[in-house]
């Protein structure tokens, strides 16, 4: 009888070798996952076209009164001349506000007015406006359009561009820019 229970008995397996396996299996992953996020290794990969603004950056913060408060603005400095470059940053406005389609009434296209604004580029124009303080000029000083969140914070800026097919497909990032922007709002 004893020759026959040693045939069916199973033999004795260490525990430690699935125990380090497994170990190893879940632990070994999360590890090299810290070591790469604490070293900087991983660089995130950022979809928006346009430049993020610092956080803090508002109207509160620029001391100026919010225009149009609780709605999607995009600002634009109307220069004291408007050259052909301000002429295609106007058209290029107004056509990426018109491509929004149905969320056209959620975003508002302003033109800040300083106190030497070439008005008479705005002729041929519809566009809100909004006289500027100095702080907000000294920030778009450089014909930048800038997106501006429900909540009155400068959220993106888009610097300028020369060439009216660079300023077309700026116009399209915006435009995508802003979508995305608006499909994830629930304000405004």
């Amino acid at each position: 009888m004893s020759f026959l229970r040693r045939e069916y008995e199973l033999p004795k397996k260490s525990g430690a070798k699935p125990l380090i396996l497994l170990f190893l299996v879940f632990v070994l992953p999360v590890a090299a996952a810290k070591i790469v996020l604490s070293l900087d290794l991983y660089q995130g990969g950022a979809t928006n076209k346009g430049v993020l603004l610092p956080i803090g950056t508002s109207y509160q913060s620029l001391k100026m009164d919010n225009p149009k408060p609780r709605e999607w603005q995009l600002l634009y400095l109307l220069p004291n001349k408007c050259d052909q470059q301000c002429q295609d940053h106007l058209y290029i406005l107004q056509q990426s506000h018109i491509a929004l389609g149905r969320d056209q009434d959620r975003v508002h296209t302003l033109i800040l007015l300083s106190k030497d604004s070439d008005l008479h580029a705005l002729a041929s124009y519809k566009f809100e406006t909004a006289k500027a303080n100095d702080a907000i000029i000294k920030m778009l000083d450089r014909q930048q359009m800038i997106v501006v969140d429900p909540l009155g914070s400068l959220v993106m800026r888009y610097p300028a561009v020369n060439g009216i097919d660079k300023q077309i497909m700026q116009g399209k990032s915006l435009i995508v820019d802003l979508r995305k922007m608006l499909k994830l709002s629930r304000v405004g």
